[in-house]
């Protein structure tokens, strides 16, 4: 799960305008954080914000998968996680409107 540190700059940028992101590495991928709140992950330089039975559907309907820590193994581990739809990720103005669901969400199980 390797993540470069271009597109950990890229993807903090793309939120400046709405909040101090903070970036936490672990486990080769990176955290995204909001006050505290982890809300979001990249690993393997995908991007992933943090769902719940309330926005799921949006991600599957823009075709999104959820984040698999062990393609690898063969698993389908399925995790709070959905990758964010590239043009999501290139929109900031509808990038802060997922990532404030996520960051809701989040703070809900915090």
């Amino acid at each position: 799960m390797p993540v470069s540190d271009e597109f950990i700059d890229y993807v903090i940028d793309q939120f400046a305008a709405w909040a101090d992101v903070s970036v936490r590495k672990m486990f080769g991928g990176a955290g995204l954080y909001y006050d505290g709140v982890m809300f979001g992950l990249i690993a393997d330089d995908i991007a992933y914000l943090k769902v719940d039975d309330s926005n799921r559907q949006d991600f599957e309907r823009a075709g999104s998968c959820p984040f698999n820590p062990y393609p690898e193994k063969g698993n389908k581990i399925i995790m709070s996680y959905y990758e964010i739809p590239v043009d999501i990720l290139e929109d900031r103005d509808q990038l802060v409107a997922w990532a404030e669901r996520s960051l809701e969400i989040a703070r809900k199980k915090h």
